[in-house]
């Protein structure tokens, strides 16, 4: 019996401390958001050589002019400070990673980092800003760390103080992405000479709370809605994607369905995630490549590294530009860095290790998140042999009149094939995107798919 009796408190203070791992912060802790660190979570101060500002707001709308949903750019007057080859990246590897490291080594006569003056231009509405203080003290992890508890009422940034990686990851995926959305993008898988084939799509994006006609009870465990609509090149044109992201996918996997064109079915995706082959990417990425790193994490083991000073992407204004086009964005190896613009900024380093037993051709991810966005903006991807693969750069971009960090466009580098992948894009496009449409739930339906895909 009083073997018995020492098993249950052992369990019950193990439970306890399980309870308290995944607790939520105090109110106290959460009332330095806007005050001593920025609203979202990041460190408000600069660095000690003020080489990184302090951050006092971010660009606010009007930072510069707007024609047909194109953002100007409020930076278009400024020079490098510096630029980093591979002549030079000894002198300056404390502040890159490996993967842009391995670039100069695989391009050394043509890749190239820009560094310009840092601007702090991250910003969200106050809306978005109180959702997160909300969340700081009511969300925390469930199942192990793969879905979100008492997270539906405030539905961003889960952990403003991240504790382990995981949460870290969490914020990424759950950043405010503005309101409902379409976009026309394009992408394209040059060959090791330059040539490429742009693939066009039309993007739709919709978040239960800001939508019609969803089922509540489903609704609180649904991330967002997706939907993409291949446009061209003509032989593809038609195959539609649809997505029901969901929050705790161990619970409720992601549900995905395709139809495709030619054959004029509707039929369940279930590749649609993890290691499953990327939309019209010729095998370049994977299915969570999307958006740097989306999907499931569960079959990683995440690891919070800490706080580091790093060149990332960050305002690429002149790269998402309606007056650049896709042949000058696209160049051999990697894309014409002369449109890229780098800054130093803190990020937060975390470490996926794939878990025992577990399968994903990327066996070790290390992944740089920008402090103040929570947007991830480097990714290294490591094979089953230890070796770097392919190096992730997501060039980010601040749409400042809807309060979003973005990407102008994000590039995958395949440093054994020498070849990558570049999707996001959207210079040559119509218009730029639209937001603040209300669509209905059931537009958002496989029953809808035959229709979206009518060429």
């Amino acid at each position: 019996m009083k073997t018995t009796t020492m098993m249950h408190i052992g369990a019950l203070a193990l439970s306890l401390l399980a309870s308290s791992v995944m607790a939520a912060v105090s109110p106290q802790e959460a009332a330095q958001l806007g005050t001593s660190l920025t609203p979202l979570g990041g460190q408000k101060d600069g660095n000690a050589d003020g080489s990184i500002p302090a951050w006092t707001g971010g660009l606010e709308p009007g930072a510069a002019p707007v024609s047909n949903g194109f953002l100007g750019d409020p930076f278009a007057g400024e020079k490098p400070l510096f630029v980093i080859t591979a002549a030079n990246a000894e002198q300056y590897k404390d502040k890159l990673t490996p993967g842009q490291l391995a670039m100069f080594k695989r391009y050394a006569s043509s890749y190239k980092i820009p560094v310009y003056k840092t601007q702090r231009t991250a910003a969200a509405p106050q809306e978005i800003y109180e959702a997160a203080k909300k969340s700081a003290v009511t969300a925390e992890l469930i199942n192990d760390g793969n879905g979100l508890g008492n997270f539906a009422a405030s539905r961003y940034y889960p952990f403003p103080f991240p504790k382990t990686g995981v949460e870290v990851v969490w914020n990424h995926m759950t950043r405010y992405r503005g309101k409902n959305q379409s976009r026309l993008t394009a992408q394209a898988a040059p060959q090791t000479g330059g040539s490429f084939t742009i693939v066009e799509t039309e993007d739709e994006v919709a978040y239960p709370q800001l939508m019609q006609g969803v089922d509540k009870a489903k609704g609180d465990n649904v991330l967002f809605y997706y939907k993409q609509r291949v446009t061209a090149p003509a032989r593809m044109a038609g195959n539609v994607l649809l997505v029901h992201e969901t929050i705790d996918q161990l619970k409720d996997p992601r549900m995905a369905w395709v139809y495709n064109a030619g054959q004029r079915r509707v039929r369940r995706a279930p590749q649609v995630a993890y290691d499953g082959p990327g939309t019209a990417a010729d095998g370049m990425r994977t299915a969570d490549n999307a958006d740097m790193y989306n999907g499931s994490p569960d079959r990683y083991d995440w690891k919070l590294v800490g706080k580091q000073e790093l060149y990332i992407p960050y305002n690429n204004y002149k790269l998402g530009s309606p007056s650049v086009k896709y042949a000058d964005i696209i160049k051999p190896g990697h894309i014409n860095q002369d449109l890229a613009r780098y800054e130093l900024h803190r990020v937060w380093h975390v470490v996926g290790t794939l878990k025992s037993g577990e399968r994903h051709i990327y066996a070790k991810r290390d992944m740089y998140f920008d402090e103040d966005s929570w947007q991830l903006s480097e990714v290294d991807h490591y094979d089953g042999r230890g070796q770097l693969w392919r190096v992730g750069e997501g060039y980010s971009i601040n749409e400042y009149e809807q309060g979003i960090s973005q990407y102008a466009a994000i590039g995958l580098y395949d440093l054994i094939a020498g070849r990558y992948l570049v999707w996001g894009m959207n210079n040559e496009a119509k218009r730029g995107i639209q937001y603040g449409m209300t669509p209905n739930a059931s537009d958002f339906t496989p029953a809808a798919l035959r229709n979206a895909g009518i060429r």
